[in-house]
């Protein structure tokens, strides 16, 4: 059943890298009766998408490392994580992840399996992500990665045995969400 929305008014507060918009709404409830006008904060972030490599020859996974700002706020701030990306304006998902995938760690892809399109933070943020497996082979590989230097990205390629994966896994290493779910997805596939 798909409820009712209504919209009394919107307002964007911050329009930078982000966007925050102030929202005034009401929504119907549980016994069909409208809520009270709310006023909620949202980070309008669109979508992104994510690509999490596996090299079967191998028994491989291709991550990158690189530094996350609001992460460091609270440890590090370089995080273990699965290819990631913003698409372009009117740019598909596939091609967004195929763009990043080659930019991030040099390699090129055609076939990417879909694992789940899935809201980041729903309580505050519109982000979903488009989650991707790419298996690739070292053929592939057709550039050194590291990311884009004019956008300031400074990526390491990181590449790791399944077992190194998953001690990583249950010792609690992997702290990026979308990063969690495609290894657990992937931990799951493998019969693990």
């Amino acid at each position: 059943m798909i409820r009712k929305v209504e919209v009394h008014g919107r307002r964007r507060l911050l329009d930078g890298f982000f966007q925050v918009d102030e929202v005034t709404l009401s929504h119907q409830l549980l016994d069909g009766s409208m809520s009270r006008p709310l006023r909620r904060l949202v980070l309008e972030r669109g979508d992104a998408v994510a690509a999490l490599l596996f090299r079967p020859a191998d028994q491989q996974v291709v991550l990158v490392r690189q530094f996350r700002t609001p992460a460091s706020q609270r440890g590090e701030g370089w995080l273990l994580e699965v290819v990631a990306g913003i698409p372009d304006p009117r740019e598909e998902s596939a091609v967004a992840a195929r763009r990043e995938i080659l930019e991030e760690t040099g390699y090129q892809v055609e076939e990417l399996e879909h694992i789940a399109t899935f809201y980041t933070t729903p309580g505050g943020s519109s982000e979903r992500i488009v989650l991707y497996c790419a298996q690739v082979s070292e053929a592939q590989r057709l550039a050194p990665g590291g990311g884009r230097t004019e956008e300031d990205e400074h990526i390491e390629v990181v590449e790791l045995r399944l077992e190194e994966v998953w001690g990583l896994l249950d010792e609690g290493q992997i702290e990026d969400a979308k990063t969690l779910i495609a290894l657990m997805w992937l931990r799951a596939k493998q019969g693990r």
